[in-house]
């Protein structure tokens, strides 16, 4: 059994390393050559939003700004026009209809409101901290790989050294990235909703995020969307050219993760992989039996090695980090269980979640 465990940790451990080397990159040379919207919803974000705003006013070439205040009760707009002025359009967001959540409601009014002319949108969260040349050069990655919806993920930084980097290790491990551009099933996806970018015209055919109004995996379901729209779908690193701070604290990042987990049809089985593959060798080579000390030993050297390739791939901290991977597959399974356990009763932003 322990060899057999080890077999498939070196397989996937192969499989990263061959996803880092064919993952897409946008060129920081390149430039979006057509009018672009930067759509940026805020519910209480006064605190961490005024980095955001400073990096869009930066971008260069034809852009919009479009920001959506959602309801803020902690001044969010005023920082806004404190910091950006009349160089962005804030508007205001009204009350939830039924049936949406926030995320999805607050998405598709900015897309709404974007100018006619742009004929690419970009969604960007307040956390999130953008190169100069990001929109440019992640809109023209775009056209270049001829996708409908772009998934350009940022480096991720602030609390969660343990847990974090398993975003981006996940989709390099486990997930076929030139399949699943080509492949037209939608279970077969992934996206970030930090930052995307879309197609305007192929996000309206695949209902934009109004076909998706009701999930909590607003991202993952609207690139399943666009390809049962018949588009197509692609993730890229963008760890040069964006920066997300999604948590300050472990607190923070448990109740993040909990939101969200229970609502993703993979985590369970995720979680168990993980743990049969990553946690369950090492435990057993601590018995001492020297077949189990080989092959437990050498699954986590193997998972090790599949850390240090997503981090050097994605622009995360490779050492110490890598050597807790055992730590870090335990914790995610541990926030599945609490998120199952809490799904029911979570609310996100003082607005329930729901089920």
């Amino acid at each position: 059994m322990i060899w057999a465990l080890t077999g498939v940790v070196a397989a996937l451990t192969l499989h990263t390393i061959v996803n880092a080397r064919l993952l897409r990159r946008p060129d920081p040379r390149a430039a979006a050559a057509e009018p672009v919207s930067v759509l940026l919803p805020l519910r209480d974000e006064a605190a961490r939003v005024t980095p955001c705003l400073r990096a869009l006013l930066e971008q260069r070439g034809d852009v919009e700004i479009v920001v959506l205040d959602d309801g803020s009760t902690d001044g969010t707009a005023d920082v806004v026009r404190a910091v950006a002025g009349d160089r962005v359009r804030l508007i205001s967001g009204g009350d939830l209809p039924a049936g949406w959540l926030g995320k999805p409601h607050a998405c598709q009014v900015l897309a709404d409101a974007a100018r006619p002319e742009s004929t690419a949108l970009v969604f960007v969260d307040a956390d999130v901290v953008l190169a100069p040349g990001a929109v440019g050069s992640c809109v023209a990655l775009l056209r270049s790989a001829g996708v409908d919806l772009l998934s350009p993920y940022p480096r991720i930084t602030g609390a969660g050294r343990l847990v974090q980097p398993l975003l981006q290790w996940t989709w390099l491990t486990f997930l076929p990235l030139r399949a699943m551009e080509r492949s037209p099933r939608p279970s077969l996806a992934a996206a970030g909703g930090q930052f995307l970018v879309a197609d305007r015209a192929g996000y309206r055919r695949a209902g934009g995020h109004a076909a998706v109004r009701g999930t909590v995996l607003e991202d993952v379901e609207l690139a399943r969307a666009v390809k049962r729209a018949g588009g197509r779908i692609a993730l890229a690193d963008a760890s040069a050219q964006a920066t997300c701070r999604m948590y300050e604290s472990w607190r923070e990042l448990a109740d993040g993760y909990t939101k969200s987990l229970w609502a993703s049809p993979g985590a369970g089985f995720g979680a168990v992989l993980l743990l049969l593959g990553y946690v369950l060798p090492p435990a057993l080579a601590l018995t001492g039996r020297p077949a189990l000390v080989a092959g437990g030993s050498a699954a986590y050297l193997l998972g090790v090695a599949g850390r240090v390739v997503s981090a050097r791939a994605t622009g995360g901290r490779a050492w110490p980090d890598a050597l807790a991977h055992p730590v870090s597959a335990a914790l995610f399974g541990w926030l599945v269980v609490r998120s199952w356990r809490r799904r029911r009763t979570i609310t996100w932003r003082g607005r329930a979640v729901v089920t």
